[in-house]
């Protein structure tokens, strides 16, 4: 039997996930205590029931997280049979490896936490790096927005059309786009004194006359795709639209592009966001759905991307 569950972080994504595999929310109880401790209570049997939780971990990301914590742990001591997180955006994703003395590496202290509250397994959308898949000790599917993305970009793509990494870790996923749409690659090198920060950055490739296509997998802060975008308009660019899976949008970073060259921003639902005059949001949830349904009915996840 199949139970869909959502946490708070992002209801009306679980709601379109619910719609289109038509499989009610499971109905839970969600309150705090008066120093502010989250209480839980699922309200349905879940016993030997293949259950799905759906809990991005955005803002306020550790209210969420501790959500989810306690949503997993609830599930498993009721007896389910199996308890699939799905967590559309993985929050902590950007502190993956150990740059400096005495720092933890967050994604594997958090993926940690997910295991022991009870997960099986995990469902993400474009995680921040490959790598966070072996910090689980529980199968990661991790989903790809390109599906969603290219068929957009193929309505709007020209012969100058230009795919543009905004860094160098950006490189393969710019490439995979490149090469299923036909188009050249630049790639913008940026030097940070301190997170969220951009000291300096340099272009490889040229632009100039050209559409760019900006692909990234979040925006936080906007302050590398602003500077990016002012960059490529100083040599000669024609125009400016980004990709991006999750608008994480910290602080002022609407402000920030609404203020920059960039003509428009295609982002997903994995973070609640209001579309505005620059933003376009594209739902996830066709995706999700038909990856939950795979998943419960042991087929191949791989189908969805060939």
């Amino acid at each position: 039997m199949f139970k869909l569950v959502s946490g708070n972080s992002n209801l009306n994504l679980a709601k379109k996930i619910s719609s289109e595999i038509n499989i009610p929310i499971t109905n839970s109880t969600f309150s705090k205590f008066s120093d502010g401790e989250i209480s839980i209570q699922i309200d349905e049997n879940v016993r030997e029931h293949d259950v799905f939780v759906v809990q991005s971990t955005c803002q306020p990301v550790n209210d969420n997280l501790i959500e989810l914590f306690l949503i997993l742990d609830a599930l498993k001591r009721a007896s389910a049979k199996r308890v699939t997180a799905v967590i559309p955006y993985f929050g902590y994703a950007r502190q993956d490896k150990k740059l400096e003395p005495r720092a933890p590496i967050s994604a594997k202290t958090i993926s940690n936490l997910i295991n022991s509250s009870g997960a099986d397994r995990i469902v993400s959308i474009d995680l921040h790096s490959n790598q966070i898949q072996g910090f689980f000790d529980c199968p990661v599917d991790n989903l790809f927005a390109s599906n969603i993305f290219l068929r957009i970009i193929r309505d709007i793509i020209t012969d100058n059309t230009i795919i543009v990494s905004p860094d160098a870790g950006g490189v393969g996923r710019a490439n995979a786009y490149a090469k299923r749409l036909d188009c050249d690659v630049a790639i913008l090198s940026k030097i940070r004194e301190k997170a969220n920060y951009v000291s300096s950055m340099k272009l490889i490739g040229c632009v100039e006359n050209k559409k760019c296509i900006i692909i990234d997998d979040m925006i936080d802060t906007a302050g590398t795709l602003c500077k990016a975008s002012e960059l490529l308009m100083n040599y000669g660019a024609e125009s400016i639209e980004v990709f991006a899976t999750h608008p994480v949008l910290s602080g002022n970073a609407i402000s920030k592009i609404e203020n920059s060259p960039i003509s428009a921003v295609h982002v997903t639902d994995t973070i609640p966001l209001e579309s505005n005059s620059k933003f376009c949001v594209h739902s996830i949830s066709s995706l999700l759905g038909k990856a939950l349904l795979h998943i419960h009915n042991g087929k191949s996840i791989s189908e969805l991307f060939e």
